[in-house]
């Protein structure tokens, strides 16, 4: 005798059912989406954040996205991104994703960019359309990061990472580009 089949809801993955929080042009939260169908050609404004983990070498980790993510799959980017659920802050979710992409937990959570906002489209015509506070941190433990939101990762200085950018953006992501001379570590 088999097992009884879930309902549809709880039969899907996490990730399909996860929401995120749209936006009003002035930033006041007017309705949710479901993340896996948000990013499209017409994405509307949503809330999302960005945090870029630091260590006492004056490093940052780095991250290449996963091929089979949605936006900007194999591109090099900031330590990890995210989305806020309905009534979870930018700084809350910043705890909840660094577990989810990392597989560890981060402290030392600070704002650096509060007000950041972009806009940016790929290839295809998928657009990102977010209000993203960017926020530091620091790592509470070793990486072990997840192979469905993380390709690749490895430890940056700033330096190094703001020459490379310098000699080629190609293979860097929309919102590194636009935060990186905008962050002051």
């Amino acid at each position: 005798m088999s097992a009884p089949a879930l309902p549809t809801a709880l039969a899907e993955p996490t990730l399909t059912r996860e929401l995120v929080v749209l936006l009003a042009e002035d930033g006041t939260p007017c309705g949710t989406a479901l993340k896996s169908e948000v990013h499209h050609t017409d994405t509307p404004l949503h809330l999302a954040f960005s945090c870029w983990v630091l260590d006492e070498e004056g490093r940052t980790l780095l991250t290449r996205r996963a091929d089979g993510k949605k936006t900007w799959p194999g591109i090099w980017t900031n330590s990890f991104c995210g989305h806020p659920g309905p009534g979870e802050s930018p700084a809350e979710a910043v705890l909840r994703r660094a577990h989810d992409e990392l597989g560890a937990g981060v402290a030392d959570v600070r704002p650096a960019l509060p007000d950041f906002r972009y806009r940016a489209v790929m290839a295809d015509g998928t657009v990102e359309n977010e209000i993203c506070p960017v926020f530091t941190a620091r790592l509470t433990g070793p990486v072990d990061p997840s192979p469905a939101e993380v390709g690749a990762h490895r430890w940056v200085p700033m330096a190094e990472l703001r020459a490379a950018v310098a000699a080629d953006p190609g293979p860097f992501s929309p919102w590194l580009l636009e935060q990186l001379p905008q962050l002051r570590f």
